[in-house]
């Protein structure tokens, strides 16, 4: 198979997974966690978001989180910039790195953004130049990008044309989200297809929930377009708010174990994930998301 020999993992356990938590984390806790995955050797974790905190209390905390955190050479800790107003607080906190959130889908859009996606991307062109300025990088996420809760399959078009948007207006990457998961192989090949003929496949991430459990066979697909960066969430933490009781993000540990066995290096290491996970999950009361972390034989002292 063509894959690539290496492949960056964009955890976003601590961020993505985190906001859908009902239970309120401590600010110490998000900390710990974050270097508990920086220490497994991840080099970019998303540490936090800044949005109102009416909509998202979970990550109320942002600027604490970042200010917590022990900054290391060759660490990236991007966070969510919506709007000018979180991309000033962003850069108060410290921010290097920030990202925006785009729809490929209009329903999706004015659901979640209050707007149509041409509106939304008027409004990212503003937070984009403004990082810029501030000598910040700035990543894109498209949302949607194989299916929407309220419109059902999104034309690969539409996926193509706000991902190249991103990409022309400053994103140094854009990362493709599946966001209820609905994903398989074959359409995740289409959709990749699409985008690939309009940003070069080097400046691409795939962000894969797995609701349906298609989220490692997604990931492979896209391992052999040439995809060499993949997003992921310590112990699966994150649901899918549009399926109650469904699984979220792909866990990191199952990402992990998979790049292993096909013996793509990552510099991760996988027993101290799984530790990460376990130390999380133990503060929220429940056991981990994650096949490989339930299945993993080294658990003396993992939730520590």
């Amino acid at each position: 198979m063509n894959l690539p020999a290496k492949v960056r993992i964009v955890e976003v356990g601590p961020r993505d997974g985190l906001q859908n938590e009902a239970q309120l984390v401590p600010t110490e806790v998000k900390i710990a966690l974050i270097e508990r995955l920086v220490d497994a050797g991840l080099r970019t974790v998303e540490a936090t978001s800044f949005v109102s905190p009416t909509w998202v209390p979970q990550l109320a905390d942002g600027a604490r989180v970042l200010a917590g955190l022990r900054r290391r050479e060759g660490v990236r800790y991007p966070v969510l910039t919506p709007n000018l107003q979180g991309l000033e607080a962003a850069i108060a906190a410290g921010a290097r790195e920030v990202a925006v959130f785009a729809a490929a889908s209009e329903t999706f859009s004015r659901k979640n953004l209050n707007c149509s996606v041409a509106e939304s991307l008027e409004r990212f062109a503003a937070v984009i130049d403004a990082a810029g300025k501030a000598g910040l990088k700035v990543r894109g996420y498209v949302s949607c990008v194989l299916g929407c809760p309220y419109e059902g399959t999104v034309p690969a078009a539409a996926v193509a044309r706000v991902a190249r948007w991103l990409f022309t207006h400053g994103c140094y990457e854009i990362s493709l989200g599946d966001t209820i998961g609905v994903g398989t192989p074959v359409r995740t090949g289409e959709m990749l297809a699409a985008v690939t003929a309009e940003i070069p496949v080097s400046h691409l991430a795939v962000h894969f929930h797995d609701t349906y459990g298609q989220a490692l066979a997604n990931i492979l697909t896209a391992l052999q377009t040439g995809i060499a960066v993949v997003d992921s969430s310590v112990a699966g933490l994150g649901g899918c708010p549009y399926a109650p009781g469904a699984a979220g993000n792909v866990a990191t540990e199952d990402l992990l174990y998979m790049l292993n066995g096909m013996a793509i290096e990552t510099g991760v290491d996988l027993d101290k994930v799984v530790a990460a996970g376990r130390f999380i999950c133990s503060r929220l009361g429940r056991q981990p998301a994650s096949r490989v972390a339930l299945a993993w034989p080294h658990q003396e002292g993992a939730a520590s």
